[in-house]
């Protein structure tokens, strides 16, 4: 029950009530907190309560701003090229973090493929092809890639920060640094 109520207070949730309910240890918490807060919030109790909680929302009422809601610590992986992703360029890419795209994906300049395993962003080249220097003198070697995350629409929604956009079409879902915040921050 601590990593729930860590959680829903780093989400800027009040609490409210809290009772003991039933023979068998079950806990009612009561919270009140923003709409900003409840956005992947699901997900997260499930995790830190092992799949045992249960939520429900109902709405309450307008309040003023709560203050800045971190969901994520880690950064994110964004493209630096517009092409074609390859494999050869996953593989050394995924040593920094999970990618949400495999090879032969087209992707563009500022796209998000991956999550970074640090906090802050990291810029690569997913579409670097292999050189063709010395070919006879080289083995070939088996690339092995991890599977890409599949994010729904949701879970875009959930994963993005302020400067970032989410780009939905009839083929994709995609996610993109907002090319008007970056500028914004060059100016300051």
């Amino acid at each position: 029950m601590g990593a729930v109520v860590e959680l829903l207070g780093r989400r800027r949730g009040q609490m409210i009530d809290m009772q003991g309910v039933g023979a068998e240890g079950t806990t009612l918490l009561k919270y009140k907190i923003p709409t900003r807060g409840l956005l992947g919030l699901r997900n997260a109790i499930l995790t830190a309560s092992r799949g045992t909680a249960i939520l429900n929302t109902i709405f309450d009422s307008y309040g003023p701003w709560a203050g800045d809601i971190v969901t994520r610590d880690q950064g994110s992986l964004v493209a630096f090229e517009d092409g074609s992703s390859t494999s050869y360029a996953i593989a050394s890419s995924q040593e920094r973090g999970q990618m949400f795209i495999g090879p032969g994906i087209e992707v563009y300049k500022g796209q998000i493929v991956g999550i970074h395993q640090r906090p802050g962003d990291l810029s690569l080249n997913v579409c670097k092809k292999k050189a063709a220097t010395n070919v006879r003198s080289n083995k070939e070697q088996t690339v092995v890639l991890d599977t890409p995350l599949d994010y729904s629409l949701d879970d875009c929604i959930e994963y993005i920060q302020e400067d970032e956009l989410v780009e939905v079409t009839p083929s994709s879902i995609r996610m993109c640094k907002n090319p008007k915040f970056a500028a914004a921050k060059k100016s300051r």
